[in-house]
Formats: C-alpha cells, sequence, structure tokens
C-alpha cells in the first residue's frame, strides 16, 4: 500500500510539474508550485527526483512518452505497408501529436526553445533523433536511389515545416483564446490529406528531374507522378 502511495505521489508530481513548466518554463517555476498543485510535502521533489532540474528532464521524458502513446508514430500503419501510406500514417501521428491540447512536451519544449535552460538537449536529441530518422528514411524511399542527401533533408524539412506551423497556431489559439491570427486547422484529417498531397507532388517534381533510372524502391513500374 504505501508502495502504491509513493507511486501516486511521483505520477502527481509529474503532473504538476507539466502543468507549470508548461505555463511558466523552466525558469520560473518553482517548486513550491508544483508541490502545492500535487498535493506533496515540499520535500517530495527532492525525495523522488534528486532536483528541480531532473523533475524538468523527467517530466519532458513522461509527456513525450505518453503523447507517443496517444498517437504512435507509425499511425498505425503497418511497416509492410506502401510508402505513401507509411507517409500518411506518419503524417497522421505527427500533427495529432502537436494539435493534441493533452500534449503538453510540446509546450515545455516551446518555452525552452524561448528561454533555454540547455537541460532538455540530450533528453530531446534522444527521442527526436530516431523520429527524424524514420522521416528521412521515407524520404530517401520515395525520391529514389539517385536523389542527394540534400534533397532528401529538404524535403524533411518542408514536410515537417508544414506539419508543424500550423499546428502551432492552432495550440496558440487553444491557449490564448483572443488571439488575433490565421485561423487555425480544425479539420485535422483534410489538413493530412493536403499535407500527403502537397509533399508527393513535390517529390513527383523532384524525381522527375532526376537522371533515368531512379526509381521508388517501392515499385520499378511506378511512374512519378503516381506516388
Amino acid at each position: 500500500m504505501a508502495q502504491q502511495r509513493s507511486g501516486e505521489t511521483r505520477e502527481k508530481l509529474l503532473a504538476a510539474a507539466s502543468v507549470v513548466f508548461m505555463e511558466k518554463g523552466f525558469r520560473d517555476a518553482t517548486v513550491s508550485e508544483i508541490c502545492k498543485r500535487a498535493g506533496a510535502n515540499v520535500s517530495a521533489v527532492s525525495y523522488y527526483f534528486g532536483s528541480k532540474e531532473a523533475l524538468y528532464q523527467e517530466t519532458w521524458r513522461h509527456c513525450f512518452t505518453e503523447s507517443v502513446k496517444a498517437h504512435p508514430v507509425d499511425g498505425g500503419v503497418s511497416a509492410g505497408a506502401p510508402a505513401t501510406e507509411r507517409l500518411r500514417g506518419h503524417v497522421k501521428a505527427l500533427v495529432g501529436r502537436i494539435a493534441d491540447e493533452d500534449s503538453r512536451e510540446f509546450f515545455i519544449s516551446w518555452m525552452e526553445i524561448v528561454n533555454p535552460t540547455g537541460l532538455l538537449q540530450e533528453i530531446m536529441k534522444a527521442e527526436f533523433i530516431p523520429l527524424r530518422e524514420k522521416t528521412l528514411s521515407l524520404m530517401r524511399e520515395l525520391l529514389g536511389p539517385n536523389a542527394s542527401e540534400q534533397q532528401v533533408v529538404y524535403c524533411e524539412t518542408c514536410l515537417i515545416s508544414m506539419c508543424f506551423h500550423p499546428m502551432l497556431i492552432k495550440r496558440v489559439n487553444q491557449r490564448t483564446k483572443n488571439f488575433e491570427g490565421p485561423h487555425p486547422v480544425e479539420d485535422l484529417d483534410a489538413f493530412i490529406e493536403h499535407v500527403l498531397t502537397f509533399t508527393l507532388a513535390g517529390i513527383a517534381a523532384i524525381r522527375k528531374d532526376l537522371p533515368v533510372g531512379s526509381s521508388s524502391p517501392e515499385s520499378d513500374n511506378t511512374p512519378a507522378s503516381k506516388i
């Protein structure tokens, strides 16, 4: 029973910390406020995490893990599906994860970018690099073997940017009700399909200018315009 209560206290601290760090960033967040929101003694942070810095790192990791659990990276598409379907699943997961109001790691990350501490650098690298590699791998597959690495990286950058910026506006609108800016994307499914169509059209245009014999690993008989 004591062990169960201990686990509950730790979870409450993580939940409270995720809100406080999301709202205030690391520097303006206080251990006392986090403990107050969690209904825990102020010494609980030291007991469970060792320090405010360690709590910050563990909070981001916890939030990211929960976000990926809610929006699996593959978007529910099997590894054996055609590359276009795997790309659709990838975009669905990315858009869903950023747009989800419960994905607190997004704004914790944003606060870290605005007022960097360096505390999340290694953790974020460890989590994001494998995700980025999956996207780059898909770009290589869709562009074909004759595409340069620069073309692969540019396509990946454009795809991520298309997903990130509109969802950032959407999240800001969710938090700032009086925000006067571009209208947020409301129909996520329609937006995902648009991003996919736009991305594949761009890839087809690039493939058209590649040397003859550059074909998609997905199908040697698939014309670029039909990717």
